[in-house]
């Protein structure tokens, strides 16, 4: 029999070690999004792939709230976070550092998520849009990659924290 573990056999390390332990040099960009529930699940899923920080910026909300809370069930706490004004001057900014700015968006020329292979070993800075409208243009046109999640559906998106999971996934699974 294949025994469900509880959280407390998990062996998760404390939140002053998760802090203290070298993390994936990856960074995300929430650009405009407006869903509270939205932030507490990215906040969440950076927390579980051990990102480097997420950056909220133009009407993206910030934590303390109680609806972020619900979804990031602490996790706001273990992830480095920072707002900012302006997305566009961020892209610049983390381009400066090093950072290879990636939209994940559909756009006429982009490059499917599961040939991102060249981008290994390098700083990544992953923006992700507002649920209507999407990624700025301004900040596609910054980009150093357009990456788009296949799908094969009707529907033509998927919500942006399930694309944050299968993205933030596909580019932590290499520094396992």
């Amino acid at each position: 029999m294949n025994k469900k573990l509880k959280l407390w056999e998990l062996d998760r390390v404390s939140e002053t070690e998760f802090k203290q332990q070298k993390k994936h040099p990856i960074v995300v960009i929430l650009d405009d999004i407006r869903s509270l529930n939205n932030i507490g699940s990215f906040f969440r899923t950076a927390d579980a792939f051990n990102i480097e920080k997420i950056y909220l910026c133009g009407i993206t909300a910030c934590p303390p709230h109680k609806d972020i809370h619900k979804t990031a069930l602490g996790a706001t706490e273990t992830i480095d976070w920072e707002h900012k004004t302006n997305s566009v001057s961020l892209c610049e900014e983390l381009k400066s550092q090093g950072y290879i700015i990636c939209a994940i968006e559909q756009t006429e020329e982009t490059v499917l998520l599961q040939n991102i292979k060249e981008l290994k070993e390098k700083k990544i800075a992953l923006v992700f849009g507002n649920e209507v409208n999407g990624v700025n243009q301004e900040v596609i046109n910054k980009s150093d990659y357009v990456i788009e999640i296949p799908q094969f559906g009707t529907k033509h998106s998927l919500n942006v924290s399930v694309c944050a999971g299968i993205v933030l996934w596909e580019f932590c699974k290499r520094y396992l």
